[in-house]
């Protein structure tokens, strides 16, 4: 598998005398192992692995902090093992609340395959340190029940297992917890086993809410081998009033162009709050401690030209779609409101754009006032006849000067864009 062009020109900070150094300042170390045999282990190059379930058809935010995560100690010169959970996602980790439904093997493979994809654009997968993709029905699928139960169940006491947290959370539910997910960590940690034996594995890295998996790997490892290994465990990234990072009413941020365009993409990053974009920066981009403090300067002293989120949401964007994508969406984004011609997108990003604002479909000849209360620019048909004599509404950039004014044209013949004063946008779909 060839390197990733997204990877061009990446490179740790180096003005941290080491890589712990750098994950801590950028905020990626919530839990470890004993800090000082990982900084010894990691100064000495070392192999390591992180587990993505195919519980979704794609990877979403939290993963991407994983996934660069990795990217960081690899560029360090440690080895890194994509763990795609081809035996996992058909289990599925518990859930705070409820039962996950399981998906057909069908899927769980379908989608195996997807997020093997996707992550490899983020790791390198030639040089001396190569990555690799590993799957781990691939040693669970040949072992037989019994055989899993004799020879790694055993190593397993029910009454440590019972006091993890998520698993405590669910006893303590009313829905309570199946064997079958009550079983994750034991996979989990029968993985963490195989990859030490296989690849010389010696640290496993992912969420600090995974904590309790992640430990029953190094207990595993500890009971079969005599051996040590090492956990190093990112904080969950939430945003200043406390609420979890990267959902919106329910909603998953993807790292697929198909689930979350790249125009949707870009105007998440570039809607960050002043209190929460320092961070983003460390967390999701590769620029310099240097080039982040002065955008923190910037944010402080003129929050109102948005310099750091408008860094943040370009490299972002060229990190996961290309930076022709992103550079896609600037152009959108400006000339939606006026400061480029629309007529020069391209159609998928239009449509993607105006999916994001509200919409009415229409035909030629619509009356414009009757698709400003269609689509919520103004309350009435008196009040959009207002607003036109006062000169705040246009069409596709144009003033609408004419209260009786239809919708005469299209952007390729499909788009038309509404707005009202500078800044409230709406999309009209032909018919």
């Amino acid at each position: 598998m060839a390197t990733s062009e997204f990877l061009r020109g990446q490179s740790n900070d180096p003005s941290f005398p080491h890589i712990l150094d750098e994950l801590k300042w950028r905020g990626l170390v919530a839990l470890s192992t004993d800090e000082d045999e990982l900084r010894a282990a990691l100064s000495e190059k070392l192999t390591y692995y992180c587990g993505f379930d195919p519980t979704a058809a794609s990877l979403h935010l939290g993963n991407l902090v994983q996934l660069l995560t990795m990217r960081r100690l690899q560029l360090a010169g440690n080895s890194p093992l994509a763990l795609i959970g081809g035996s996992t996602g058909l289990v599925g980790d518990p859930r705070p609340t409820a039962e996950r439904t399981l998906n057909t093997k069908e899927t769980v493979a379908e989608w195996v395959e997807k997020l093997g994809t996707q992550a490899s654009r983020f790791l390198a997968f030639e040089g001396p340190n190569a990555a690799r993709l590993v799957n781990n029905l691939d040693w669970t699928a040949p072992l037989s029940a019994i055989d899993f139960l004799r020879d790694v169940g055993k190593y397993f006491r029910v009454g440590k297992m019972l006091s993890k947290d998520a698993v405590s959370a669910r006893l303590n539910s009313e829905h309570g917890i199946s064997y079958t997910e009550f079983s994750y960590q034991i996979l989990q940690g029968f993985d963490f086993l195989e990859l030490f034996r296989r690849y010389d594995c010696v640290l496993q890295t992912g969420g600090s809410d995974q904590w309790g998996n992640l430990t029953s790997g190094t207990d595993l490892i500890h009971k079969v081998e005599g051996k040590s290994a090492h956990i190093l465990a990112t904080p969950l990234i939430t945003n200043s009033d406390g609420k979890k990072f990267g959902k919106s009413e329910g909603n998953a941020v993807w790292l697929d162009a198909e689930l979350t365009s790249p125009y949707a993409f870009y105007q998440f990053w570039l809607n960050v709050e002043d209190a929460d974009v320092i961070d983003r920066l460390k967390v999701f981009t590769f620029l310099t401690r240097n080039e982040i403090e002065e955008l923190e300067r910037q944010t402080l002293e003129a929050p109102y030209l948005r310099a750091a989120q408008k860094r943040l949401a370009l490299e972002v964007t060229t990190l996961v779609h290309s930076a022709s994508a992103a550079q896609a969406a600037i152009d959108a984004s400006a000339a939606l409101f006026g400061n480029g011609d629309l007529a020069n997108l391209d159609a998928t990003t239009l449509a993607a754009a105006l999916g994001e604002l509200p919409n009415a479909t229409a035909v030629s000849g619509t009356l414009i006032t009757d698709l400003l209360v269609e689509t919520g620019l103004v309350a009435s048909i008196s009040a959009g006849r207002r607003a036109i004599a006062e000169g705040g509404v246009y069409l596709n950039n144009e003033k609408v000067t004419d209260e009786q004014a239809t919708l005469d044209n299209f952007i390729q013949d499909r788009f038309a864009v509404l707005r009202r004063g500078k800044k409230t946008l709406a999309g009209v779909i032909k018919a």
